[in-house]
Order: C-alpha cells, then sequence, then structure tokens
C-alpha cells in the first residue's frame, strides 16, 4: 500500500503546536503522531518526547 502521508516536521510539543496552529490557518489539518503517548497508553516507556507533524501528499506543497 503506497504511503499517503509525508512526514513534514519533528520537534518538541511547542515547537509541533505552533506549527499545527499555523496549518490549522491555511487550511490544512496533519496528523500528530506521539511515540511518548502512544508508548505510555500501551503501558512501555519512551525516553523521547518528540512528536511529527504529517500532512496528505496533496497537501505537502501548500504546507511547505
Amino acid at each position: 500500500m503506497p504511503q499517503k502521508y509525508i512526514e513534514i516536521f519533528k520537534g518538541s510539543p511547542i515547537a509541533v503546536m505552533v506549527v499545527l496552529d499555523a496549518l490549522n490557518h491555511i487550511g490544512i489539518s496533519p496528523v500528530v503522531k506521539d511515540p511518548s503517548a502512544s508508548a505510555r497508553l500501551s503501558g512501555f516507556g519512551s525516553l523521547t518526547s518528540n512528536q511529527s507533524l504529517w500532512v496528505h501528499k496533496d497537501e505537502q506543497q501548500k504546507a511547505i
């Protein structure tokens, strides 16, 4: 299955919130992936707090 989303940003949760807000203002709804939250919910620990933002391939040029 071809990947439909592309990672455009990775950083601290605060930096991700800033970029997320900017993308929402131009009409893009990115997907936020948070490995530490996923690990916590499944009962594992995680040493990283970085999150990543992913956008659909069709919105990549508009997002950048």
